[in-house]
């Protein structure tokens, strides 16, 4: 059953009719007699400087009515039509009486500026229901708590700059550089807490979680000294080329496991074979692999 509302403030009951057909000033508007004596609005938006019509008043209707959960049968049954005429209203196939027009504000608790926002110029600046409220409130507020509100929506605003700027400009992805050298054949501290972070570019492979920067001529011409080399954590197959922890010390190093289970750590540099490190299960040394440096290795020696 439908129950009268008081109208809404800025538009008197009588007068809301006529003020809808007015909404379209700016455009060529044309009112054409349908067969079902309803009306149905035409506009030339040639003649509209700025915008287009992105809503027609029905697709504002029928957005209203489904964003409330309510079915075409529910509405009619409020306004005492059929459910065929809301469909009509939705697909601008005919327009409400201004009787119907009146209560369907009330219905789907909107007004004019939301249902015709689209219908004239400056409509998206028209003011909802709830924006009136805000602005009801605002005015109510003393000079120090409008200057309170002012300030929050400042800090909201640069907020939401802050997180579109960052939605549109991701911030580059970046890696650990371990300032503890990596030995290439002797002695170094073994790694610490102590790194800085280093932009992954185009030179960086991606599969790339940390870098080591080599100490040492063991590894040239493949791995100069004082050169970084970039690590991954997969694991390790004969001939990759691993940093290790070996007994305390850090060393960049080729890796081979023989069928006895003996570990082989091979220089590159085949005239710094003294720096290779050979170690067996009985022999009671350490070995840890922190990694697998990322780059196309020659064969092991002698194979």
């Amino acid at each position: 059953m439908y129950t009268p509302r008081k109208p809404t403030s800025f538009l008197s009951t009588m007068s809301v009719y006529h003020s809808i057909l007015a909404l379209s000033r700016g455009f060529d508007k044309k009112l054409v007699k349908n067969v079902d004596s309803g009306w149905k609005f035409r506009y030339d938006v040639e003649n509209v400087e700025k915008g287009r019509l992105d809503m027609t008043f029905g697709e504002r209707l029928r957005a209203r009515r489904e964003e409330m959960g309510m079915s075409r049968e529910a509405l009619a049954a409020m306004l005492g039509i059929t459910s065929s005429a809301i469909s009509n209203y939705e697909n601008d196939t005919s327009f409400p009486k201004r009787e119907i027009m009146l209560r369907l504000f009330d219905c789907l608790d909107t007004d004019p500026n939301t249902l015709f926002q689209d219908s004239f110029v400056g409509g998206n600046r028209a003011l909802r229901r709830g924006e009136r409220k805000l602005l009801e409130e605002y005015r109510e507020l003393s000079n120090l708590g409008r200057e309170t509100v002012l300030s929050m929506i400042e800090a909201l605003r640069a907020c939401q700059e802050e997180a579109e700027a960052g939605v549109n400009q991701p911030e580059p992805r970046v890696i650990p550089l371990y300032l503890t050298t990596a030995a290439a054949g002797y002695a170094s501290p073994a790694f610490g807490e102590d790194f800085d972070y280093i932009p992954v570019e185009d030179d960086v492979p991606a599969a790339a979680e940390y870098a080591v920067r080599i100490q040492g001529d063991s590894m040239v011409p493949y791995i100069e000294d004082g050169s970084i080399v970039y690590v991954s954590r997969d694991p390790l197959k004969a001939g990759d080329v691993g940093i290790f922890c070996v007994d305390g010390d850090i060393l960049c190093k080729q890796y081979y496991k023989d069928p006895m289970g003996i570990v082989y750590l091979f220089s590159l540099n085949r005239a710094r074979a003294d720096a290779d490190v050979v170690l067996s299960s009985a022999g009671g040394r350490s070995l840890v692999c922190f990694g697998r440096v990322i780059m196309r290795a020659p064969p092991l020696p002698g194979m």
